[in-house]
């Protein structure tokens, strides 16, 4: 009987030796052997009035946490008002409980931004992360949870130049793995509401962010292993969007982001947005269940700038309404990276089960490469229906002008098709698609310029009164429109340049 009992003691502890090894060697958060403690902020002299000073009191009770070895520093139903930069550490939980709210405040007395050497190649909030109600760097196991809300009242700066001791963000984080953002509410955040960069293993549940007075919403930057699920965001500038930049002094990479059911609009620019710094590359990108509701710029934006390669982004089942350019991409040629960034590469992209109803002024849904070795390659676009607003004349049929430096949808000229544009793009598909006009627009449905392998099959488009034809193709090496109508069930008409049809 002892030695049973001794075999299955050996053999337990085999199991869960292996179990720890698997999951530390997979970056996973090792399981705590008890709960973590608790520490209210009440407890180390948080008042909770709205009026009294309670950053010093928040410090304390993370300090303590983090001294202990970990745990959950609780905010109670209350206003809790913080003056100054609250510094996170390690293994440490801020729980925010229903009712519970930590206001900024209008006294300039916030951490300076840091120098930064690097502070060239991005915007001065991406270069500077002291400057924030909550900051931390190189952190293991950190997290916000809750029901409660953090809310800059207003007082955190939206400015490019941040005066000393004024925040432009609400949570700033860098080189931080394991991090976890969920349930609460972010509001008024000024500049960001929360910028993460070089991070990895970010899990962000039923997360909402209302800065629509102010500006971004959720910049995530240099990151990798990122889950988002049931996110709410409703920002100014750009919503939900991943960028790469050289804030860090290196070229990071992106990527295995998923992101589902989850709700944006962006009143000035982007709902969902690649860029636009773009210094490292991104890959594997999943989107899924999302429904947009406005965005002034573009609703799915993608662009390389600054030499980034971006591959492997698949959206699904995705709603857009009020969208001024429902889906954009650009390889540009601004290059503001170090260490002499080249110019960059899309590729692997894929639109499946996209409805889209643009807005006024509208800008035609653009895929635009650059000439050479850097068009945009491999897009595929499968049951995806777009309605623009529609409303012009014919155009001329040239090539319009591009700022190459510039990311908007509007650096490049007045589209002369209405549908779509694809400009040095290669190995492009369309099939079981769509696009309408709300008002009569005399433009082409499609114009396809300097590309190879364009093909439309099952591909539906409504025709301008006044038009003279439906597709384009201007020295394109490979095009094909099969079982092809328009609204009315009519075979599309074609007129090429310079091209050669491969069905």
């Amino acid at each position: 009987m002892r030695r049973t009992t001794t075999l299955v003691g050996v053999v337990v502890a085999v199991v869960i030796g292996l179990f720890w090894s698997t999951a530390a060697h997979a970056g996973a958060p090792l399981p705590r052997a008890a709960a973590a403690a608790v520490f209210n902020v009440k407890d180390y002299g948080a008042v909770g009035d709205g009026h009294v000073n309670d950053s010093p009191a928040i410090q304390k009770a993370i300090t303590a946490a983090n001294a202990a070895g970990g745990g959950i520093v609780e905010f109670p139903a209350g206003s809790f008002k913080s003056k100054n930069t609250v510094h996170l550490k390690s293994n440490v939980t801020i729980q925010l409980d229903a009712g519970s709210t930590v206001m900024g405040s209008t006294a300039d007395t916030y951490d300076a931004a840091e120098p930064n050497p690097y502070d060239a190649y991005q915007d001065y909030g991406h270069s500077h992360f002291h400057d924030a109600m909550f900051y931390g760097d190189n952190l293991t196991d950190i997290g916000f949870t809750g029901s409660g809300t953090i809310d800059g009242m207003g007082y955190l700066t939206a400015s490019v130049d941040p005066g000393a001791g004024q925040a432009d963000k609400i949570i700033s984080l860098t080189r931080c793995h394991h991090l976890t953002l969920s349930g609460i509410t972010l509001r008024r955040g000024g500049h960001f509401a929360a910028l993460v960069n070089d991070c990895d293993h970010v899990v962000s549940d039923h997360l909402t962010i209302d800065t629509a007075s102010d500006r971004d919403g959720w910049n995530i930057i240099s990151t990798t292993d990122v889950t988002v699920t049931h996110a709410n965001i409703s920002a100014n500038d750009d919503a939900l969007v991943f960028k790469s930049d050289y804030a860090l002094g290196a070229k990071l990479p992106s990527g295995h982001v998923t992101v589902t059911d989850s709700t944006l609009s962006a009143k000035c620019c982007n709902a969902l947005m690649f860029g636009s710094e773009t210094c490292g590359d991104f890959t594997d990108y999943q989107f899924q269940g999302i429904t947009i509701n406005g965005a002034n710029k573009s609703g799915l934006g993608m662009v390389s700038m600054d030499g980034a390669n971006i591959s492997d982004v698949h959206y699904r089942d995705i709603t857009m309404t009020n969208v001024h350019s429902p889906i954009f991409q650009k390889i540009g040629t601004r290059k503001r990276c170090g260490g002499n960034p080249g110019v960059g590469h899309i590729s692997d992209v894929t639109y499946d089960g996209i409805t889209a109803t643009g807005n006024s002024p509208g800008v035609t849904p653009t895929l635009w490469g650059e000439s050479g070795g850097n068009h945009i390659t491999g897009v595929t676009f499968t049951h995806v229906d777009i309605t623009v607003p529609g409303g012009s004349s014919a155009l001329s049929p040239a090539v319009p002008s591009n700022d190459a430096i510039s990311y908007n949808p509007t650096s490049i000229g007045t589209r002369p098709s209405y549908g779509w544009y694809l400009h040095n793009a290669d190995s492009i598909h369309f099939v079981d698609s769509s696009v309408r006009f709300a008002a009569n627009d005399n433009r082409p449905a499609v114009i396809a310029n300097g590309d190879s392998t364009v093909t439309l099959d099952h591909f539906t488009a409504q025709r301008g009164s006044g038009s003279s034809y439906d597709l384009g193709f201007q020295a394109v090496a490979g095009y094909c429109a099969t079982s092809s109508t328009d609204t009315a069930g009519g075979a599309l008409r074609v007129n090429t340049t310079n091209s050669t049809q491969r069905c």
